[in-house]
């Protein structure tokens, strides 16, 4: 829990010293709105953090995201009687994308590096194909009203329903246990009657479901897809489990730490455009607050 502290401590920091630099920085209208920015990374960190705890990672985020978009808008058309049917359809290809991640690595031995990145291009071409290179714009189609006016209120609540189940999943369940046992040394887990395939398989699988239930959620944001959405996520989806105090050698980490990770994330991002830094020192010091962050974690973890 030390670790979800110093993730905490690193949010307040930021928002801390925008409000010393900016009045209103920290103000609620400032605060919800980086709330529901931080909510996307949010949704595609919890599946990343899970597959994280137990050695993998999933590079197929950026397209599964952008794929589920793709499908919910053209399932959609804009109509809120489709909104339903939609909105499992684009779930459903997530899961369909994490369920073959994770047959991939656990049944037949594929590394998750080589896995997860064919999956991404094998969606990408997909989306590609389905949608002719176009964006949305173009073809017409566009988030019914209900999703849209989910914003923001209902996106942070959605957010919150998230966390509490994937902490209490972790931390009260059966399958959590097995979750950090197969993270902490697979071949013991084995050996204590855990299927470890069938768990690498699950958590696989959840994180095609969060990042499509990410592209739904960005959909709803912007009221429409486009080619290159889901891109930024997955540098910042590790990014926020490993700020968030996540082992990434697995075994080790807590969601709340993940959504403390998220806001730091975000913070940092919002202070820089607020002190009018240029954008390639954005990236600079983005970095550098990432590596100081991970440092701090590495001296912890020498003195434990």
């Amino acid at each position: 829990m030390r670790r979800v502290l110093y993730a905490s401590g690193a949010a307040g920091g930021v928002l801390l010293l925008g409000t010393i630099l900016h009045p209103g920085f920290a103000s609620w209208p400032s605060l919800q709105a980086m709330l529901v920015v931080a909510s996307f990374t949010g949704f595609v960190a919890a599946g990343q953090m899970l597959v994280v705890l137990v050695g993998g990672i999933d590079l197929s985020i950026p397209w599964v995201l952008n794929g589920a978009a793709i499908m919910l808008t053209t399932t959609a058309l804009g109509q809120p009687g489709r909104l339903p049917y939609a909105l499992l359809v684009a779930l459903a290809v997530g899961a369909a994308a994490g369920l073959a991640n994770g047959l991939g690595v656990a049944w037949l031995g594929v590394p998750a590096v080589v896995m997860t990145l064919g999956m991404n291009g094998v969606l990408q071409g997909l989306s590609l194909g389905l949608s002719k290179g176009l964006t949305c714009a173009t073809c017409g189609s566009y988030a019914p009203e209900p999703l849209r006016g989910l914003f923001p209120l209902g996106a942070l609540l959605v957010w919150a329903g998230v966390a509490l189940l994937v902490t209490v999943v972790l931390t009260l369940t059966t399958f959590g246990r097995r979750v950090y046992a197969v993270g902490v040394n697979p071949r013991a887990a084995y050996l204590a009657g855990v299927g470890v395939r069938g768990v690498t398989v699950a958590l696989y699988t959840l994180s095609g479901v969060f990042a499509a239930l990410a592209g739904v959620m960005l959909v709803g944001y912007g009221g429409q897809p486009s080619l290159g959405l889901g891109d930024p996520y997955l540098f910042e989806s590790i990014a926020a489990v490993v700020v968030g105090g996540v082992s990434i050698l697995g075994g080790r980490g807590h969601y709340a730490g993940v959504v403390a990770g998220a806001l730091t994330l975000v913070a940092v991002t919002t202070f820089l455009q607020a002190q009018r830094v240029p954008e390639y020192g954005r990236l600079m010091i983005y970095g550098l607050v990432i590596l100081v962050i991970l440092l701090a974690y590495g001296r912890t973890r020498a003195h434990d």
